[in-house]
This record gives structure tokens, sequence and C-alpha cells, in this order.
């Protein structure tokens, strides 16, 4: 049975994607304000990477509300939609997969953590898209794709239904994200 914590914190999970798809600055609180609910979710079901990825989802909101500054009432946002090399993201995927080892081990050897290497694949996934969401890079929706796809699965395992649902509303809005995200990249692009 989801718990009214729960579903608040979902309900403002969807409130803050749906702002970002329209780059208003005001995703940034709803972000911060949902984190607080899965953070205690999390760690009540003993998903403990991604209870610290909480952690950092709030720095994440306070950082991503400043450089978004400005924006929410500006008909050409302050900071632009750009789009990382080809080498950003193998680093950034190198990163993120040898992170994944290190605390999937840790966790698995050292505490009762459920799904440790899926856990830790989806909090380190989660900690670069939020930091290209927050630069406004492009391809942070097919980063979000897979993270929250497995995502899915973690939640559905872990009984967190509500949770498992929102995520799959996500992978509805990052369709609706990615096309909006990319028009305007192509619009301010083509101004140049």
């Amino acid at each position: 049975m989801s718990s009214p914590l729960e579903i608040a914190a979902v309900i403002l999970a969807v409130l803050y994607l749906l702002l970002a798809v329209r780059e208003n600055i005001f995703c940034w609180a709803a972000a911060f304000f949902s984190t607080l609910g899965f953070l205690v979710l999390f760690w009540q079901a003993k998903l403990y990477m991604d209870s610290a990825l909480q952690v950092y989802y709030l720095a994440m909101a306070v950082y991503g509300w400043r450089q978004w500054r400005g924006t929410a009432h500006s008909a050409s946002p302050a900071l632009p939609i750009t789009r990382w090399a080809l080498s950003q993201h193998v680093r950034a995927i190198g990163l993120v997969c040898l992170l994944t080892f290190v605390s999937g081990y840790a966790l698995s050897s050292m505490t009762d953590a459920q799904r440790p290497f899926l856990d830790s694949l989806t909090t380190w996934g989660g900690v670069v898209a939020t930091f290209m969401v927050a630069q406004k890079i492009l391809e942070n929706w097919l980063y979000w794709l897979v993270i929250d796809s497995l995502s899915v699965v973690l939640y559905l395992d872990r009984e967190l239904y509500v949770t498992a649902l929102l995520f799959v509303v996500y992978l509805i809005i990052i369709g609706f994200g990615w096309s909006a995200w990319l028009k305007t990249y192509r619009s301010s692009t083509a101004s140049d």
C-alpha cells in the first residue's frame, strides 16, 4: 500500500518533470520537495544508493535553480540548451560504469542493500543526468530514458508501485521533453 508521503513525492516529481520540459525554473522547487519525500521512502526500502542520490538531488535542486535563474519570466532562456561531444558521453558513461561496480560491490558485501548493482547504476546514472539537466544538455533525456526504464524494474522489485508508475509516466514525458528541447536547440542554432 502506498503511503501519503509516496503519493505526495510522486505528484511533485511529475510536476518537476512537466516544468522542466517547459524550461520553467520552478521545476527545481518541485524537485526539492519531492526529493525530501523520496529520501525517506528509499531509506525505508533499503535502497541506500537511491537514498544517497536524494541528498545529491537536494543539492542539485538548489544548483539548478541558480543555473536557470532569470529564465522563469524570460522569452529567451539565459542558459541555452547545448549538446555534449561524443567524447564527453564516453567519459560520463565510463564513469557511471566504474562507480556502479565499486558501489555495487561495496553494498553487496558490506550492507543489507537490495539490488545493489541496479540501485548503484540508476543512482550514478541519475547523478550524471541531473547534472546534464541543470546544464541544459539536450541528451539528458536519452540518459533518463535508460535510467528510468531500469528504475521501473527496481521499484517494482521493492514493491514501490506508485513510484514505479511514476517512472512509467516519466518514460512518456521524456519523449515530450526530448522533442521540446530539440526544437528549442534547433531554433537557437539556426539563428546563430
